[in-house]
This record gives structure tokens, C-alpha cells and sequence, in this order.
């Protein structure tokens, strides 16, 4: 797609909820929108209902350029990617992509607005999502027919040791905290612990140890088959274990981050850190 994409960045003195349109005026309230949503409809159920070519799911952003979402990629009546996350202070761009239909952007609580709709290849409408929160939000012409989307402003969690809170954001709640295990020389970590919508986490899903400590992964025996790949350095098990008990150990002798997963459900969230120090 053609457009480039720059960081905002904004003083303290800037207007919550402040929107940028460029190309067109006629800025709305949303109210129309707004009367035709289930102020209690969950999340998922918004994406659910929404056109997506892929699983829905919602992608994070928060540790990339901020996002330019498309309209009407090859006529697909869809917003792409219709689910994104991103951190507070962010501006999003949305861009136009066809000239033959009339699309606009309207958010369901009247946050943001583009005006009536329009078309035209190119044309962009931009919003500064100021405050956290979750953001609904339609192209009126086609909402009937699933063109929805949502932003969701969110920090990013915060410790130490930025390579394993953009490793873990979005994992099991993670929340910034390492638990401290440092001084002991055995270290134990529950595999397929429940989390990530059923037995697919690591419990503690980041740990501080000393140089020279031993960590052993014992399974549940719930969530299917784990195993452990490290990310950055060739360790790993041998296979996909599913009986409970212990699969797999390794001692740590040189301090640093050490990311891992089970390659099986990585892509839903079990992923782990061990941070030597």
C-alpha cells in the first residue's frame, strides 16, 4: 500500500479525543452509529461480526510504526486489519484504497469521525487516540454488512528489561512483573499451566535467577503436546511431550534474556523469559 507512516508526538496541552481529516469536512457526532450497537456486546463478539479475511484477532502495534489500516482492500467491504492495538498517543491513519465506493470512518461512542462518505484512492483520515480505552468504530454504508473495526489503546507492560515485555505483551496478562528467583539453585516452571484461554502457559511466565541455576519444566498433562525452543540460543527439547511430569531442564550459566515458547501454541501466547543476573 502507499502510504508512509511518522510517529506523532503530542505535548501535554493537546486535546483528548483530537482527530485530523484530510480531504473532506462535514464532521458528524457518530450518534446514528452509536444507536446501532450493543453498548454490552463483548469484544469478541464485535470481531466475530466483523469481515476479516483472517482469524480475527487483534494485532499489536504498540512495538512497531503506528498503523495505517486500509478500506475496501479488492472490494472486501473490510477495514485491514480490522483489530489493532496500540499505545496511548498514537495516531492511526486509515486510507482509502478503491474510487468506485463511498466509505467513511465513525466511531460507536463519537470519539472520532470522518465525515460523510466518501471515495477516492489515497484519500486519509487520521485520529490521535489520546486516552487508553477500547474503540469501536463502522463505515456507515457497509456496517450492515460486517465493515467494522477496533482500536484498542493499551500500554505497553513495563519492567526492566524491555526484549521480554514486548516478548510477553498480550501473553497470559502479563503484567511488567518478573518474580525473583534469584539465589536458588533449583528453579521449577509449571507447563501447560492454565492461561491464554485454557492450559497454554508457563507459570511464572518470567523469571530472574543467578548464573548457574538449573530450570526444570514439569507439564500437566493438560493443553495437548509442549515443548521448549529458545529463541536466542540453540536450546531446546527433543520433542512434543504431553504425559505429565518433568520433559525438560537446562542450567544457566552466562546472565542475560533468554526468550523461549512452546512452539505449538506460541502464536496464542506461551511464551516464556528467564532473565540471568
Amino acid at each position: 500500500m502507499p502510504s508512509s507512516n511518522r510517529r506523532t508526538f503530542l505535548g501535554a496541552s493537546t486535546a483528548v479525543g483530537l482527530g485530523a481529516l484530510v480531504g473532506f469536512g462535514n464532521v458528524r457526532s457518530g450518534d446514528a452509529v452509536a444507536e446501532t450497537i450493543d453498548p454490552d456486546q463483548s469484544l469478541d463478539e464485535w470481531l466475530v461480526t466483523a469481515n476479516d479475511p483472517h482469524t480475527p484477532t487483534v494485532r499489536d502495534f504498540r512495538f512497531d510504526d503506528p498503523p495505517t489500516v486500509y478500506l475496501d482492500v479488492s472490494g472486501s467491504k473490510s477495514f485491514s486489519p480490522p483489530a489493532i492495538k496500540i499505545e496511548p498517543e498514537t495516531t492511526v491513519t486509515w486510507e482509502w484504497t478503491t474510487e468506485d465506493r463511498e466509505h467513511n470512518v465513525v466511531a460507536a461512542d463519537g470519539t472520532f469521525d470522518s465525515g460523510s462518505p466518501v471515495s477516492g484512492a489515497g484519500t486519509t483520515f487520521e485520529h490521535t487516540f489520546e486516552t487508553a480505552g477500547t474503540y469501536r468504530y463502522v463505515s456507515e454504508p457497509e456496517a450492515d454488512a460486517g465493515m467494522k473495526g477496533v482500536v484498542v489503546a493499551e500500554p505497553v507492560p513495563s519492567s526492566e528489561y524491555p526484549a521480554v515485555d514486548e516478548w510477553l505483551a498480550d501473553t497470559n496478562e502479563y503484567d511488567g512483573t518478573i518474580t525473583d528467583r534469584t539465589g536458588e539453585t533449583l528453579v521449577e516452571i509449571t507447563t501447560g499451566a492454565d492461561g491464554n484461554g485454557g492450559h497454554f502457559a508457563f507459570d511464572p511466565h518470567a523469571v530472574q535467577i543467578s548464573p548457574d541455576t538449573t530450570v526444570r519444566w514439569r507439564w500437566t498433562g493438560n493443553g495437548g503436546g509442549h515443548d521448549i525452543t529458545f529463541e536466542d540460543v540453540d536450546v531446546s527439547t527433543d520433542s512434543i511431550s504431553v504425559a505429565p511430569g518433568v520433559h525438560f531442564e537446562h542450567t544457566f550459566g552466562e546472565p542475560g534474556v533468554y526468550r523461549y515458547a512452546c512452539r505449538p501454541h506460541r502464536g496464542i501466547g506461551q511464551r516464556g523469559a528467564i532473565v540471568v543476573t
